[in-house]
C-alpha cells in the first residue's frame, strides 16, 4: 500500500511502497501559468525487504493523484541518503496516452522514450510562450537590419574622414601626395549652362578633407590674450571655411519646366524637425505657380559635442530619404558657426544654381507670405532692378555689444568699429546676381561670429547697400512680445516676414490668414 506525503519545498521524510521502494516527498513547483507542478520522486533502494516483483517492475506502484502533471524520477544508480543521481520525467498523462485497451496503464518504456514524451508535453503547454518569445527576436532583429539600412552612407574611395573634436565640428586630415596637401571632391556634374562669376569654384563640391589645426600664430597676440576664452577657438579656427556635405542635392536647382524662379532656403538644427515639419505644410511647400517654380532646402550642420550625435544623425538622413530637401556640412551646428552656412552654402549655390532666380533666406521660426513675397519679386523684375536686390529688414548704425550676457556679444579685442548697414537674419530677398557676388567676395573676408554682420560686411565690399523694407519685420509686428498685434491674421496677411513663430502658431497663422472668411479691413481715398 503507498503512502502519501505532504507538500514539501526542497526536502521531507520519504515514504515506503510495498514494493521495497522509497518515495521521496511530493514536491511542489509553481509553472509559469501559475499552476502547481506534483511530482513525485521514486527511489529504488534495497532495505531488506524482498525485490520488486516482474508486476511491480513493468507498471509501477499506484501513485496518488492529482491536479496537474505528476511525474516520476527512474534512477540509473543510487545516490548516498536515498537521492538519485540522474533519472527521467514522464508523466502520467504520456503514460495513459501509450495505451489505449480499456484504460490499462501502460508500461513505462525506456527512459529515452520517456523524456521525448515528457518534452512533447512540455511543448505543447508552452507553445504560446514560445510563439512570443519568436516573434520578440524577429522583431529585433528586423530592428537591427532597419538601423543597418539607415547607416550613415560609407564614403567613397577617394579619400576618408578623420573626426577631431573642436571648434570645427568633424575636422579633417588632408591626403597627402609628394609632401603636398591635396583636397579630393564628389563626382557631381554641373548644371547644363551653369555661368559662374568666378572661376574659383569647380563644377562640383571639391571639399572631401580637411585639415582644420589651431592657427597657432594667432596664440602669441596680445590680443588674443585678452580675448575672452569663449571666442578662442572660434579665432583659432575661423580660417577654416569650406567643409565636407554630407547630405548633398544638387537637383534642387533644377525643374522639369526650365529653371527655379524662387529658391526658400532655411537655416536649422538638427533637433527643430518639428519646425521644418510646419514650415514645410506652410510657406516652405514646393509648387509652380503661373509657370514660375518654388522650392525649398533646409541648411544643416553636425550634432553639437554632448549630444546623441549618432542617433541624430540617423534621423536626419531619414528624414531626407522621405522629403529630399536638406543640405548638411560636417561643423557643428553652433551659433558661431552660423556664418560657416552662408560662407558653404554661397559657394554650393554658385555651383549649381545657374537656373535660380532669387532667393529667400530665413530662419525656421518665421512666417512668410509667398504670395507676397513672389509679388514683390515681380515687382522688382517690372522696374529692372533685380541685379542689385537685397532687400529685408535693414539695421543701420549699429555697434557691438559689449554686455558679457548677451547672446551677440563681441569683445572689443575682436571688433571695435560700428557695424556696416545689414538686414536681420530672420529673413531677406536677393537676386541670383548678388549671391555670386556675394560668394566671390566672401573668400577674402575674415569669417565674423555673426552672420547677419557678415553679409554686411560683404555688401559694404561690393559698396550694395542693403534696401529696408516694412514688410519685413524680423523683430516681430511689434517690439513688444504681448502685444495682441503679434497675433493678428491681418496684419499677416499684409507682411512678407513675421518673426518669431514656433511650430504650433506657424500652422495656426497660415490657417487664420488662408481662411476664405477672413476679411480685413483696408485703407481707402477719396
Amino acid at each position: 500500500m503507498t503512502m502519501r506525503s505532504g507538500r514539501m519545498f526542497g526536502g521531507g521524510e520519504l515514504s515506503k511502497t510495498g514494493g521495497g521502494s522509497v518515495r521521496a516527498p511530493v514536491l511542489a513547483v509553481t509553472n509559469k501559468s501559475g499552476s502547481i507542478l506534483r511530482a513525485s520522486l521514486r527511489i529504488s533502494t534495497a532495505l531488506g525487504s524482498r525485490p520488486a516483483s516482474p508486476l511491480q517492475r513493468q507498471h509501477g506502484p499506484k501513485e496518488p493523484r492529482g491536479h496537474g502533471v505528476s511525474a516520476f524520477c527512474y534512477p540509473a544508480a543510487q545516490g548516498p541518503r536515498g537521492t538519485a543521481r540522474e533519472g527521467v520525467l514522464e508523466t502520467r498523462d504520456a503514460k495513459l496516452r501509450e495505451h489505449h485497451d480499456g484504460g490499462a496503464r501502460g508500461s513505462l518504456g525506456e527512459p529515452r522514450s520517456i523524456a521525448l514524451s515528457t518534452m512533447e508535453q512540455l511543448l505543447r503547454r508552452n507553445r504560446l510562450g514560445l510563439l512570443k518569445s519568436l516573434l520578440s527576436l524577429s522583431l529585433f532583429f528586423a530592428s537591427l537590419l532597419l538601423l543597418h539600412k539607415l547607416k550613415v552612407p560609407e564614403k567613397d574611395n577617394m579619400g576618408t574622414y578623420r573626426r577631431h573634436a573642436g571648434w570645427c565640428g568633424e575636422c579633417f586630415s588632408s591626403k597627402k601626395e609628394d609632401g603636398k596637401q591635396t583636397s579630393t571632391s564628389h563626382n557631381h556634374r554641373m548644371v547644363p549652362g551653369a555661368q559662374r562669376l568666378s572661376n574659383r569654384s569647380a563644377p562640383f563640391w571639391d571639399v572631401q578633407v580637411l585639415n582644420c589645426s589651431e592657427d597657432a600664430a594667432v596664440k602669441t597676440k596680445d590680443w588674443f590674450r585678452r580675448l575672452d576664452p569663449r571666442f578662442h577657438q572660434f579665432v583659432l579656427r575661423r580660417h577654416c571655411r569650406y567643409f565636407p556635405m554630407l547630405i548633398d542635392h544638387p537637383e534642387k536647382c533644377t525643374a522639369t519646366d526650365g529653371g527655379v524662379h524662387l529658391l526658400m532656403v532655411v537655416k536649422s538644427v538638427i533637433e527643430h524637425h518639428d519646425r521644418r515639419e510646419a514650415v514645410r505644410k506652410t510657406w516652405g511647400r514646393e509648387h509652380t505657380a503661373e509657370g514660375k517654380t518654388v522650392k525649398t532646402l533646409f541648411l544643416l550642420g553636425s550634432p553639437s559635442v554632448g549630444k546623441d550625435a549618432k542617433n541624430l544623425q540617423k534621423l536626419i538622413e531619414y528624414e531626407d530619404q522621405i522629403y529630399g530637401d536638406i543640405l548638411q556640412w560636417d561643423f557643428m551646428d553652433t551659433f558661431f558657426n552660423l556664418t560657416l552656412k552662408e560662407v558653404n552654402f554661397l559657394k554650393w549655390f554658385d555651383i549649381y544654381c545657374a537656373g535660380v532666380q532669387f532667393i529667400f533666406k530665413g530662419d525656421d521660426d518665421v512666417f512668410v507670405n509667398t504670395k507676397n513675397l513672389l509679388d514683390l519679386i515681380a515687382f522688382k523684375v517690372e522696374v529692372h532692378s533685380e541685379t542689385t536686390l537685397f532687400v529685408g529688414d535693414t539695421i543701420s548704425k549699429a555697434i557691438p555689444i559689449r554686455n558679457r550676457q548677451s547672446k551677440y556679444y563681441i569683445p572689443r579685442e575682436l571688433f571695435d568699429k560700428p557695424y556696416p548697414p545689414y538686414v536681420g537674419g530672420g529673413g531677406f530677398l536677393m537676386s541670383s546676381m548678388v549671391a555670386r557676388r556675394l560668394f566671390v567676395v566672401s573668400e577674402d573676408m575674415e569669417l565674423y561670429p555673426i552672420d547677419d554682420v557678415f553679409l554686411g560686411m560683404c555688401l559694404q565690399s561690393l559698396r550694395l547697400s542693403p534696401e529696408m523694407h516694412s514688410g519685413f519685420r524680423t523683430f516681430g509686428i511689434t517690439r513688444r512680445r504681448v502685444s495682441p498685434m503679434n497675433s493678428e491674421p491681418c496684419f499677416y496677411k499684409n507682411l512678407i516676414v513675421v518673426h518669431k513663430l514656433s511650430a504650433q502658431e506657424l500652422l495656426k497663422m497660415w490657417s487664420l490668414v488662408h481662411h476664405d472668411e477672413l476679411v480685413c479691413a483696408r485703407r481707402t481715398s477719396v
